[in-house]
Order: structure tokens, then C-alpha cells, then sequence
């Protein structure tokens, strides 16, 4: 599991005005903390420190120690404000975590073995992805980077579905607690049709 550790500072300036002169003049990101039935707090975090972050994958899914005035907090990145044209943040999102409610968040899937497929390598099938990603109930503490899904044995015609995932101990599909009905395909193996 990644840690990741960022620094921030409470800022008691407020509106636009204020946010572009920390945009501007101080290269800072204005950023808010909420949640876990405290007041929220607005917060300034460095734009070089953020995007460094940001390059790592597992920030986006992973419980991160925001240092705000040198008081840890746990926090989930939940938003993020991305510039249109240039590579700059324009706001960003942390909530709160507490170590004994269930948080839900989406968690990126890997994809193993493609290449040894048993449904392309020996039956000339091709892979088609219907999710890159799954939403998840967990406590923070099980919050996992990334969900494998193996697909060596997955054969032509076979469809892996949410069902069929090897979720961490802990870990539980949202969609699968609304029922069996929203068991929905993860990727498939379909055969290629001839010219």
C-alpha cells in the first residue's frame, strides 16, 4: 500500500478574488477538508506538491495523511479541478476518513495475464473491456490501490463479471449490494469475425 503525505496550510481568505491571488501570486492550489461531522476547513497546498502526487495512480484511490498546520488528518482526494488548457489545479476536494465508518470509492482494475489469454493466445479471440474501474464499500484502513483480474484462463465467449472478481477481505462491490441484477460484466473474450 502507497502512503502518501501532503502538506497544506488553513487559509481564511475566501472567494474568487482570493483563490486567484493564491493561484497566482503563492503557486498555491485552494483546496477544502470536510467530513466526519466536523466544520469544514479551507486550505492552501502547494501546486508543485500536488501535482507530483498526482503523477502516482494510487493517489486517487489511497488514504493520504494531509499534515493541515502540522495536525495529521486521514483524507480521501474526492474532486479535483483541473485547468481546460494548461496543466494547473485549479481546486481540490479532501474528505475526512474515520476508522470506523465504511467509506464508498471508486478503485482502478489492472488487468493481468492479456497477453497470455487462454481465450486470445489459443483461440485467436480479442478482449474487450467494459470497466477500468469499481466502486467499493470498505473501511479505510482495507482500502485497496487497485483490484486484479486475472484473465489466463478466461476463454472465447467467457465473460468475467463482478461477481467473478477476487475482492481483498474487507472489501465489498457496491453495485453487488444492490442485488444479483447488478452483477455486470467486467470484460469479455469474443471471437474475431472473419473478413
Amino acid at each position: 500500500m502507497s502512503s502518501f503525505t501532503l502538506q497544506a496550510h488553513a487559509r481564511a481568505d475566501k472567494g474568487k478574488g482570493a483563490s486567484r491571488r493564491l493561484r497566482r501570486l503563492n503557486d498555491q492550489v485552494p483546496a477544502i477538508l470536510y467530513g466526519d461531522e466536523k466544520e469544514p476547513v479551507m486550505l492552501s497546498v502547494p501546486h508543485k506538491d500536488l501535482m507530483k502526487c498526482l503523477d502516482a495512480e494510487a493517489f486517487y484511490s489511497s488514504v493520504i495523511t494531509l499534515d493541515v498546520d502540522g495536525q495529521p488528518h486521514k483524507v480521501l482526494l474526492r474532486d479535483l479541478q483541473r485547468h481546460p488548457a494548461a496543466p494547473r489545479i485549479l481546486h481540490a476536494d479532501f474528505q475526512r476518513v474515520s476508522g470506523t465508518k465504511k467509506i464508498h470509492m471508486r478503485v482502478p482494475l489492472h488487468f493481468i495475464n492479456e497477453d497470455n489469454c487462454a481465450g486470445v493466445k489459443q483461440q485467436g479471440g480479442a478482449i474487450n473491456h467494459s470497466m477500468n474501474e469499481l466502486e467499493v464499500s470498505c473501511l479505510a484502513a482495507d482500502l485497496p490501490e487497485f483490484i486484479e483480474v486475472d484473465l489466463a484462463a478466461v476463454e472465447v465467449g467467457q465473460i468475467v463479471h463482478i461477481s467473478d472478481l477476487k475482492l481483498p477481505k474487507g472489501v465489498e462491490s457496491v453495485a453487488l449490494l444492490h442485488g444479483a441484477d447488478h452483477d455486470l460484466p467486467v470484460v469479455a473474450v469474443h471471437a474475431v469475425k472473419g473478413d
